[in-house]
């Protein structure tokens, strides 16, 4: 899978149709008469969210949209067809900016959810339009409105209820994989992941959540070392980290050296993720040495108030109880979000 989550396009309204200068000559019409019919107005531009999409890949290759211009006006009173709209499909969580001022035009987060981005050229008035008691005889009409040009910046940020974070081969896809029907690709890579991946945990007959595994975490990230930035924007939307440690001694590292330099990248990025609720994953307890590790290190999180599991995503063994308490937290704060925007509508 290619996943696209940026694109810079241009895209352009149609005009509007000219209205026509026409005059009747018809058998039993005795005084004739102006009949110039208006032109159609111009197609707009609209982006419309489908949720079946998960990149922007469609506008990587075309970068100029173009919506049709409506038809000129006629005689006999005929009016110009308007021109159809330029629909554009994006993922749901696309983020359309104008590309010159940064401007938010729209956040699209809902599914189908459609955000008219420029409106068409209005067509011309016929000559028709213009007749009056002290003017029988226009011989002029309105030429049609010329349409809009824009270049926008197209952003996805994911939309997920809870993000994976940790260092690279930490165990994040190998977790998504097993919780969920998402199938990364999972080995021992020397960098990480590249691309995310995201996957529904279902729980019990009705309940589900979104999970993500965020790739691109290392030591300076935030200043765009390794994937840098490109990833860490797609945890802006999650309420909730799993944060992955790995216990492997193959690593080299200490574990909570990386739970610090992780939340320093994260607090570098962006001040309000170092805020967001972490459930620490102690991961790849079934090797012997990482066991080893576990109580120190859970006695370390319990004295800072931190929930915290041992598990071994590779086994499967210790994420039943993760999936169920992340479960029953982001019930929790989607009700309280709900509450807070229920009392300011009251």
């Amino acid at each position: 899978m290619r996943f696209i989550d940026e694109a810079k396009i241009t895209v352009v309204s149609g005009a509007g149709g000219r209205g026509c200068v026409s005059f009747r000559r018809e058998k039993c019409v005795p005084f004739g008469g102006p009949s110039g019919g208006h032109g159609g107005h111009g197609g707009s531009v609209t982006f419309v969210t489908d949720r079946n999409l998960a990149s922007l890949l469609d506008f990587r290759y075309k970068r100029r949209f173009e919506a049709e211009r409506g038809e000129n006006g006629m005689s006999k009173d005929c009016h110009g067809r308007n021109g159809y709209d330029l629909v554009l499909t994006v993922p749901v969580g696309t983020i359309v900016r104008d590309s010159d001022t940064g401007e938010v035009l729209a956040d699209l987060t809902g599914d189908e959810e459609r955000f008219v981005c420029l409106e068409g050229g209005r067509g011309g008035k016929g000559n028709a339009h213009f007749k009056s008691s002290t003017r029988q005889a226009p011989k002029f009409a309105q030429p049609g409105e010329e349409g809009h040009e824009r270049t926008v910046l197209l952003e996805l940020k994911l939309l997920a209820d809870v993000g994976i974070i940790g260092f690279p081969n930490a165990g994040k896809s190998t977790l998504i994989s097993k919780v969920s029907a998402a199938r990364p690709r999972v080995a021992d890579y020397p960098f990480t992941t590249l691309v995310p991946n995201l996957g529904v945990v279902r729980l019990g007959e009705y309940g589900s959540f979104v999970l993500a595994d965020i790739p691109g975490l290392v030591e300076g990230a935030h200043d765009g070392k390794g994937l840098g930035t490109r990833f860490l924007k797609h945890i802006e939307r999650t309420s909730l980290f799993i944060h992955m440690i790995d216990l492997s001694p193959d690593t080299g590292r200490e574990p909570l050296d990386d739970f610090h330099c992780i939340n320093k990248e994260l607090n570098a990025f962006n001040p309000e993720l170092a805020l967001r609720t972490q459930v620490v994953a102690l991961n790849k307890t079934d090797i012997t040495e990482a066991r080893e590790k576990a109580p120190e290190l859970l006695s370390y999180f319990k004295g800072k108030g931190i929930k915290v599991f041992e598990l071994s995503a590779a086994t499967g063994v210790g994420t039943t109880e993760l999936i169920n308490y992340v479960g029953t937290e982001v019930e929790r704060i989607r009700h309280e979000r709900d509450a807070a925007e229920d009392s300011q509508e009251g």
